[in-house]
């Protein structure tokens, strides 16, 4: 005798025999193409999915096939994005990406809370009906059948999408200049290699840059910043990477440099030198006379040199 699960709603009888199954129908047209069932009952081991979910028109197909998961998964198995990357060969932008979807769009909850030993967590609650709360934790049952979701009209016009919130603005160096911005958005391009999830698109790269640029001014290595923006990061999913990269900038921005006075120049000491006109060692910048005979005319053979006669 087969096991029943109680927790599923009774089934109506199947109509794959009728003559309104869409197969029945694509036959009789003269199609032989199209999907086929060869379904079988189950018994143990299986997850009742809405065809709201199944069949959703705006879903991805990683997203919908990532929300089955997460609804097989039992209570309390860890859904983070590094353990998902880890089961999946997807990795982990695309999984992120159709996390972000799913909660768009109702079927995930992800929600910041703290331990009692002061470490945040992240509660990711998986919803396998969009909209009902009500329903029971266990089972997630609530007794009426799901609405389908509504599909827009071809010939309506296309929501434009919600506009993006700025990011937070970040410190601006003293002096900018074509290479110092570019050591910057070097730095900001090599971060990604330090964490897969501080990975930036080049408008991101653009506004953070200035801020990388005065932690560089103030006699930084390029790894010293790298290493002071990518460390210590959080274990929960960051949803905007390039804001707390702002955030960090700002926060963190190390002290000016002490003012240092340039040293002066060393003296210049001159090789010593005969005097081609009273042939006294001298030094000086003139090769040829001492200071005595350079402002003094040349001496005639009636006259002597004007240092003999000090």
């Amino acid at each position: 005798m087969d096991t029943q699960n109680t927790s599923v709603p009774s089934h109506a009888q199947s109509r794959n025999d009728g003559k309104n199954h869409p197969s029945h129908r694509a036959r009789a047209k003269g199609h032989p193409g199209g999907v086929t069932h060869d379904n079988t009952r189950h018994t143990t081991r299986f997850t009742v999915i809405g065809n709201h979910l199944a069949q959703h028109p705006d879903l991805s197909l990683l997203a919908i096939g990532l929300a089955c998961h997460l609804q097989s998964l039992p209570t309390g198995a860890p859904a983070d994005i590094k353990t998902l990357a880890a089961r999946f060969p997807e990795g982990t932008t695309r999984i992120a990406a159709a996390l972000r979807e799913l909660e768009t769009h109702g079927y995930l909850r992800r929600t910041r809370e703290r331990t009692p030993a002061g470490r945040l967590v992240t509660r990711t609650v998986s919803c396998n009906q969009p909209g009902r709360r009500d329903a029971t934790p266990e089972t997630g049952e609530t007794g009426e059948a799901p609405k389908p979701p509504v599909r827009r009209a071809a010939t309506a016009p296309q929501q434009e999408p919600a506009r993006r919130r700025a990011l937070p603005a970040v410190p601006k160096p003293g002096y900018t200049s074509p290479d110092l911005l570019q050591a910057a958005t070097d730095v900001l391009a090599g971060l990604r290699r330090e964490d897969p999830r501080l990975l930036l698109s080049a408008t991101d790269a653009e506004h953070l840059a200035p801020g990388v640029a005065a932690w560089l001014e103030r006699d930084l290595t390029p790894t010293a910043v790298r290493r002071a923006l990518a460390g210590d990061l959080p274990l929960e999913p960051l949803v905007r990477p390039a804001a707390f990269l702002a955030h960090r900038l700002a926060a963190k921005l190390p002290p000016l440099p002490p003012f240092r006075a340039p040293e002066p120049p060393p003296a210049v000491r001159h090789p010593l030198r005969n005097c081609d006109t009273c042939d006294h060692a001298y030094r000086g910048p003139d090769p040829h006379h001492c200071q005595g005979c350079a402002g003094a005319e040349l001496p005639t053979e009636r006259t002597l040199p004007p240092c003999l006669y000090q």
